[in-house]
């Protein structure tokens, strides 16, 4: 197997660029083809990971980074027939929870060497794919203000700040939910549309998700006073989010969100802005090495 190892060098507070020495000393004392390719801006990622899939010269390519720098390389990746790997060493790492990829990295590397190859979902918005998550409402403001933040302190607390921030602007959203044929009216909070089990720093926002299922898990939080949120969400990290009268859980391969209103909108965390909020699960799409 030979291997393309992406790093953002600004992951993780510089975490990632900490990773490239014990990348080649564990690649070369395995005796592995391999080659380094450093981002130095947003989209290198989806380019690098773009080249690699059409030169077809490397079997796996490897995310060394955060969600946002694997949210990046996925959709380099689309349409090419090589593997997945990652590297977890970006701030929240969410996806990784979800295959039980090890944070530590010379244990993600051995993963990377040694584990297996599973098929894995994809979602699709547009011509976009997401990995792990998308979201409307005020999640995805949370989104938007953490990122702005996230730099200089832990994911976690990063998310805690975005929230306090994304209270202060957000109103309730007025929407159409369609998922497959069954239709949900109402005013909303947030809609996160799930791939993977957690997001926002190890928040286990839907507890049942599973990556390879072919379908979406879909946690939505209906309109309640913002006191009872700030309350709420601490009790995502357990999953205890679930008993809240206003939190209701579906699943299913398509999901339509319509409405007059704006709508903020993320996906792996990162912000976006789409034409349309039609998600569409991929089932088997890609190929990722695993530990499960």
């Amino acid at each position: 197997m030979s291997y393309l190892f992406i790093v953002n060098p600004i992951a993780g507070k510089g975490k990632a660029k900490k990773t490239i020495p014990i990348i080649k000393e564990i690649m070369e004392s395995n005796n592995r083809n391999y080659q380094i390719k450093v981002t130095k801006k947003a989209g290198d990622g989806q380019l690098f990971a773009r080249e690699a899939s059409i030169e077809n010269i490397f079997t796996t390519i490897v995310s060394v980074g955060g969600d946002g720098t694997l949210h990046e390389i996925v959709n380099g990746m689309i349409g090419g027939t090589q593997k997945l790997g990652i590297i977890p060493a970006g701030t929240g790492n969410d996806f990784s929870r979800s295959l039980d990829i090890p944070f530590d990295v010379e244990d993600a590397i051995k993963t990377l060497v040694n584990g297996k190859v599973i098929s894995i979902d994809l979602g699709r918005l547009e011509d976009r794919y997401f990995i792990n998550f998308s979201s409307i409402g005020l999640d995805a403001l949370i989104a938007e203000e953490a990122n702005k933040i996230k730099r200089y302190f832990s994911s976690t607390y990063s998310y805690i700040m975005g929230v306090v921030k994304a209270l202060g602007k957000f109103r309730g959203i007025k929407v159409e939910l369609i998922i497959d044929d069954k239709k949900y009216n109402g005013e909303i909070m947030l809609v996160a549309v799930c791939n993977g089990a957690y997001y926002g720093g190890g928040m286990n926002i839907a507890p049942c998700a599973e990556v390879s299922d072919g379908q979406f898990d879909i946690c939505v939080v209906k309109k309640m006073p913002k006191l009872k949120l700030l309350f709420l969400f601490p009790t995502i990290f357990k999953g205890k989010h679930i008993k809240y009268d206003e939190v209701e859980l579906y699943r299913g391969k398509s999901v339509q969100i319509f409405s007059g209103e704006k709508i903020y909108m993320s996906a792996d965390g990162e912000a976006i802005y789409s034409g349309t909020t039609k998600f569409e699960i991929m089932h088997n799409k890609l190929k990722v090495i695993t530990s499960i």
